[in-house]
């Protein structure tokens, strides 16, 4: 491993070439905060935290092993950057001290105020800014729980010291909601607090076990918060249909990749027989057949959108070995080629706005 170290306002940002977090044959790489750092560089706020991996602040030590990022930030003048929609790698806690915060996760914006709290799990994605973030003390703890799918089993850090009957409602009522926000109370806000000091008076892992106490004790005040809401638990949740209808979601966005049916099982994080079955039921369809319908899909939107592309450049786009493949396939599904498929299209629109205009 090759580890460079620059420090940046009494920040240690370490850039290393990890090996990314592999489950059941999917790959997933590391989170990076670019425009955090960038910020931190230019001095717009105040930060401190403890990381590892390409996640920045001073170094975690193996004392805190599945905890990934500890930490806060405040800004306490107009910012003029955000965190555009990205996921973590494992469960991420944020808590909003003082401030206003504008925060989306799943699609869903809101605006955070002091004592909000949210919960996002691996496969959710989130932003935190729209598209900046808002002046408040806003601080995080991320732990990496060993899963990346929704039907994945929750593996805790050794350390975490919860009754056993605790820690599974705790990780029932988690894994089985969407519910984003929560409004807190006094006792998690100084939990945070305490944490921040911790944070800040680190030496190189000295406040390891502190570290460690607190995080309890926080899981144990949200179990506490949870348990109040009579949160209500649906189980189809955590079925591994979930996971692969993740993906096929996802899917629209690396088309372009060379996917093959076991890669594809891979990243939902099933095997592949279920995740054929999965998907012919979630789809109708097989899943090469489901693929290759939203390659076409894709060709279609780029040969209107970009009329100087040539044929070669849109079948590459959309994940076609070659521009002879592409033409073979499309013509078979849309009776056309891809440049009599443009020239219908554009003469058309063509047609009607000369019509408009008259």
């Amino acid at each position: 491993m090759q580890t460079i170290n620059v420090q940046i306002i009494s920040v240690k940002i370490n850039i290393q070439e990890i090996t990314p977090f592999e489950a059941e044959g999917a790959v997933y790489h590391a989170d990076t905060c670019l425009p955090l750092v960038d910020a931190v560089q230019r001095k717009k706020l105040k930060f401190k935290a403890l990381a590892r991996h390409t996640y920045p602040g001073e170094r975690l030590t193996d004392d805190t092993l599945g905890l990934s990022s500890i930490g806060y930030w405040d800004a306490n003048e107009p910012q003029d950057w955000g965190l555009d929609w990205h996921r973590n790698e494992g469960i991420e806690i944020h808590f909003l001290e003082s401030g206003t915060m504008p925060y989306s996760q799943e699609r869903k914006e809101m605006e955070l105020f002091p004592n909000s709290l949210t919960i996002t799990r691996p496969w959710e994605v989130h932003k935190v800014g729209n598209p900046r973030i808002g002046m408040g003390k806003f601080y995080w703890v991320i732990l990496d729980l060993n899963v990346r799918r929704p039907h994945q089993k929750w593996v805790w850090p050794d350390w975490i010291m919860l009754a056993p009957n605790d820690l599974e409602r705790l990780t029932a009522i988690l894994r089985q909601n969407e519910k984003i926000h929560w409004k807190t109370d006094k006792r998690i806000r100084d939990c945070f607090q305490r944490i921040g000091a911790a944070v800040d008076t680190d030496n190189k892992g000295s406040n390891s076990s502190r570290i460690r106490l607190l995080i309890n004790y926080l899981l144990i005040l949200i179990l506490d918060l949870l348990n109040s809401e009579n949160v209500k638990l649906n189980e189809n949740l955590i079925d591994s249909s979930r996971s692969v209808k993740l993906f096929l979601k996802e899917l629209d966005k690396n088309l372009s990749d060379d996917w093959t049916i076991g890669q594809m099982a891979q990243s939902a994080g099933v095997g592949l027989t279920r995740f054929t079955h999965h998907c012919k039921r979630l789809t109708n369809l097989t899943p090469m057949r489901y693929l290759m319908i939203k390659r076409i899909e894709l060709s279609k939107e780029l040969l209107i959108k970009n009329p100087d592309f040539s044929i070669a450049e849109i079948a590459f786009s959309c994940g076609f070995s070659t521009s002879q493949y592409f033409s073979t396939v499309f013509k078979k599904h849309e009776k056309c080629t891809p440049i009599e498929y443009r020239e219908t299209i554009l003469f058309h629109g063509h047609s009607k706005l000369v019509k408009d205009l008259l």
